[in-house]
């Protein structure tokens, strides 16, 4: 099992950059960063973990500038969206920015993908909240014609190109989108993309779970899913556990503000 930690890069904890070469020695796989472009003041959309919702929401970096950063201070570390939020963004540019960031890295991103959760946010966008699931399924695909073909076209209702080229193209072929969240649609998507699933822990069981992703995916015809579990608790134990039931990766969530760099030391010490 390979195992990661995940961080919400912002000016309130330590540079993506230490944090990433700390990963790195400390022999993590991966480093994961979230996205949110802005957070409306209303707050009409309560927090989905309950209560008020942290600061560092509303200050997260750019993902790919941060994971550009530090793909640029190390050599293998694998770097994830966690996610990034395709409803809020134009597929055609995205599509030239994951494709640029995986050939700078060499091959190293790791895309998660995911719909959002706020209705004033992604209302800024002009996204509905009932068709954001729609929105990201033509985004994607879209974006996943650019990176399979030369000439690449899309004709839907959320997203649409006429024939047209884009290179560079991802190092990696295909290049597997991960679908963050914890429900059937997420895993559908997943599927559909020919992807991987990246839900967080749960109140129903994993095992259920993993014997649903199987079920729609025979239904289906398509292969099962890879599996990274977001937010795992950091013990060998539970970890152990996963890595039994076939999870690929465990990422484990840092500290929102202060010293990112030293709770990966001890993070380290606790489950590599």
């Amino acid at each position: 099992m390979h195992l990661g930690v995940a961080l919400f890069a912002s000016d309130l904890t330590s540079d993506v950059r230490d944090v990433a070469r700390a990963a790195e020695d400390a022999g993590f796989e991966s480093l994961f960063v979230a996205e949110h472009t802005h957070i409306p003041t209303s707050r009409r959309t309560p927090y989905p973990m309950g209560g008020e919702l942290p600061d560092e929401y509303a200050r997260t970096l750019d993902p790919f500038v941060a994971l550009t950063a530090a793909a640029a201070v190390t050599e293998r570390l694998r770097l994830g969206t966690g996610v990034c939020l395709v409803v809020e963004r134009d597929p055609i540019v995205l599509a030239k920015e994951v494709s640029s960031l995986d050939v700078l890295s060499g091959g190293r991103l790791l895309f998660g993908v995911g719909a959002g959760w706020n209705v004033e946010e992604l209302a800024h966008h002009g996204v509905e909240f009932s068709e954001r699931w729609d929105v990201m399924r033509e985004r994607v695909e879209l974006m996943q014609q650019l990176w399979s073909n030369d000439v690449a076209s899309y004709d839907g209702k959320h997203a649409r190109l006429e024939p047209s080229w884009q290179w560079p193209k991802p190092v990696q072929s295909p290049m597997r989108v991960w679908v963050g969240g914890s429900g059937k649609r997420a895993m559908q998507h997943a599927i559909d993309y020919a992807g991987g699933w990246m839900p967080m822990p749960s109140k129903d069981k994993l095992s259920d779970r993993l014997a649903q992703l199987r079920d729609m995916a025979d239904a289906a015809g398509k292969p099962v899913p890879p599996v990274t579990l977001y937010l795992v608790r950091p013990d060998r134990d539970v970890i152990a556990h996963y890595d039994s039931m076939g999870v690929e990766r465990a990422v484990f969530l840092l500290p929102t503000r202060g010293d990112a760099v030293a709770a990966v030391r001890d993070l380290a010490g606790r489950v590599i």
